[in-house]
């Protein structure tokens, strides 16, 4: 099967560039991908691969019914695998002279979703021509807004889509520009920070710039207590855990001669144990309660929690291990020990069924391929794409096999 999936892949491997391609010249923001939605169900449907669009907004849903079940799971139906791609781009201007860059001002895929969902249509060619072969179904998930909150995955589970069949395995990948194009970074456990968002009001009292003594300067107090919270970090959590507390927005003030009696911050806070998170709002509130009333001020304060922590499966961070190893050798695969502290609104599908969320190696540090993903200059170096695809098609086969082997 390996071999096989090898020549496939190859065989399609300039269709899948032509796909990514596509879809980075004409991006879409969170919730607005119905060209991008189009032309990946145009593509299934050519490939004789059963669709349902719309489904939690702009997502699509495909199902590849395995031919060689014989009857598994006890007459109950098939084991099911999904594999999810996100579809949404950023308003990000491009920076990139390439041949294929953004053609919507201000728009851009610069955290790669553009790969990812050229990958999934390819590994979805490649499952399709060996369905006949397949223990199992496989359901694609093309899913909007990931770069949002609440995000698509929630619109997409509430949509039914871990329903009919239910998947009992889900896996994504996600672009790595840390790694170069070739290589698989895998890791069980806690994968992905969760991001929570924060809004602090700081109300004072205006007056004359010339009369500070008659005023309460909400400029000021802004400033402790933003000096206050980023030592939140290091003096009111163990240093052992990770948190990322990073102020985005601040907005105060209308004059040079006026003092500003209100301004408005605006942040995120990122962190990997659930435990601490549970605690960060108190926390926050503390601080900036205590330096307000200090100085005669008063204060808003609104935490919204956002994306949890995705945390990986220890049996398919075996599967995909396996299958990397398999296709590119010991040297290509990277167990990550460490975390990132991005988010993904992966985790809520982590949370319902066990998942694998693993990283794709995109740059090409020869090439000059090195830009960090959000970045006005993202690109990729191309021939990750086969590596993808490849890899997608082989954990679905592999996850089969897992489940024939503990029938």
């Amino acid at each position: 099967m390996i071999e096989e999936i090898r020549k496939r892949a190859r065989e399609i491997e300039e269709r899948v560039v032509k796909f990514r391609r596509e879809i980075h010249s004409q991006p879409e923001l969170s919730g607005k991908e119905e060209k991008t939605a189009r032309f990946i169900a145009a593509v299934l449907e050519d490939n004789d691969i059963e669709i349902e669009t719309g489904v939690g907004g702009n997502g699509i849903v495909g199902i590849i019914r395995g031919g060689n079940t014989g009857g598994r799971n006890g007459g109950k139906g098939s084991d099911v695998i999904a594999i999810r791609a996100d579809m949404d781009a950023l308003p990000i201007g491009e920076r990139g002279n390439c041949s294929y860059a953004s053609k919507v001002e201000g728009v851009m895929h610069a955290c790669g979703h553009d790969v990812h969902s050229a990958i999934l249509m390819g590994a979805a060619i490649v499952l399709g021509g060996l369905r006949e072969k397949l223990t199992g179904d496989v359901k694609l998930i093309f899913q909007p807004e990931e770069e949002v909150i609440p995000g698509g995955a929630l619109a997409m589970i509430e949509a039914g889509v871990l329903e009919n069949p239910r998947p009992s395995a889900m896996v994504a990948l996600h672009c790595c520009t840390e790694l170069d194009a070739g290589f698989i970074g895998h890791k069980e456990g806690i994968v992905t920070a969760s991001c929570d968002f924060i809004k602090i009001s700081i109300f004072g009292t205006s007056g004359h710039s010339s009369r500070p003594h008659q005023t309460v300067d909400a400029i000021l107090v802004a400033a402790l207590v933003i000096n206050a919270i980023h030592h939140i970090v290091s003096r009111r959590t163990d240093p052992l855990h990770h948190v990322a507390i990073s102020l985005g927005t601040i907005k105060g003030g209308n004059a040079p001669n006026i003092i500003a009696d209100n301004v408005e911050i605006t942040g995120t806070v990122r962190v990997l144990s659930p435990e601490l998170r549970a605690v960060m709002p108190e926390l926050i509130e503390q601080t900036i309660k205590g330096i307000t009333m200090s100085v005669g001020g008063t204060y808003d304060f609104q935490y919204n929690y956002g994306h949890p922590s995705v945390v990986n499966d220890g049996e398919l961070n075996e599967v995909v291990r396996c299958s990397a190893l398999d296709l590119f050798g010991k040297e290509h695969t990277i167990n990550m020990k460490d975390p990132q502290m991005g988010a993904e609104d992966f985790a809520y599908y982590a949370e319902k069924v066990p998942a694998m969320l693993f990283r794709l190696g995109t740059g090409n540090k020869a090439k000059g391929v090195t830009s960090p993903l959000h970045s006005s200059c993202f690109d990729i170096d191309e021939s990750a794409l086969s590596v993808g695809v490849q890899m997608m098609s082989l954990i679905a086969c592999k996850f089969f096999e897992l489940k024939r082997n503990q029938a």
